[in-house]
């Protein structure tokens, strides 16, 4: 047990934003489906899974995506693998969506009974405790929170193996968007752009060690 908390300390340790990666060294099949699945395994609220992965690897996209992505100019063209996440908007997100009641009943399995529950849990969820049906932008916002799951323990499993990420929030969403939606990519009103991701080997190691707040900033305890 020592030794596994030694080890995921240090994949933390050693996970940085990175900025330019080796452009010769590609992660491998098997290893970017381990970070893939990570990012499918992990929690959402409700179990809903308000997420979508979308992996460009197409250089010519990557190129179309540089002018409206600024804060990716040297990941898009050196990382090995770069996903776009997506996270499902209002017209999926609805208590009474389509989506929503095909969830339950063919991902989840629930029982009908058990659907009826979890339904009327989830509408008053949205109504009153956290207020998501007052515009289309809290749904979303509330979708996009729960992709940031799957983002961090991607990165964590990534670096636990030895590979470098680097998450991105620099970009002009509404260009984006319109870009995939150009390209094929996204359709209708059903996902929106919530984060962008780079994977790869780093080509030179951090300049500067990592620095945090210590324990007793971030951490209040009361007993």
């Amino acid at each position: 047990m020592k030794n596994t908390k030694e080890e995921i300390l240090k994949a933390y340790q050693f996970r940085h934003a990175c900025k330019v990666f080796d452009v010769n060294k590609k992660i491998s099949d098997e290893d970017f489906h381990f970070i893939l699945e990570t990012g499918r395994l992990s929690p959402s609220s409700f179990g809903f899974e308000p997420w979508k992965f979308v992996v460009i690897q197409n250089q010519d996209l990557r190129k179309k995506l540089l002018p409206i992505a600024w804060g990716a100019q040297k990941q898009l063209p050196t990382a090995s693998h770069f996903v776009v996440i997506l996270a499902r908007k209002k017209e999926d997100m609805m208590y009474n969506s389509s989506y929503i009641s095909n969830f339950m009943t063919n991902i989840q399995r629930l029982p009908q009974d058990v659907v009826n529950v979890k339904g009327d849990f989830y509408k008053t969820f949205q109504e009153s405790d956290f207020n998501l049906l007052e515009s289309d932008r809290a749904m979303f916002d509330w979708a996009s929170k729960q992709t940031y799951i799957a983002l961090g323990n991607m990165m964590t499993a990534a670096a636990q193996i030895g590979i470098d990420s680097c998450p991105i929030e620099g970009f002009h969403q509404e260009k984006v968007e319109s870009l995939l939606r150009e390209e094929g990519i996204m359709s209708g009103d059903t996902f929106g752009v919530s984060c962008l991701v780079a994977f790869g080997y780093r080509l030179e190691e951090p300049q500067h060690e990592k620095t945090r707040q210590t324990m007793d900033m971030v951490v209040e305890w009361i007993k």
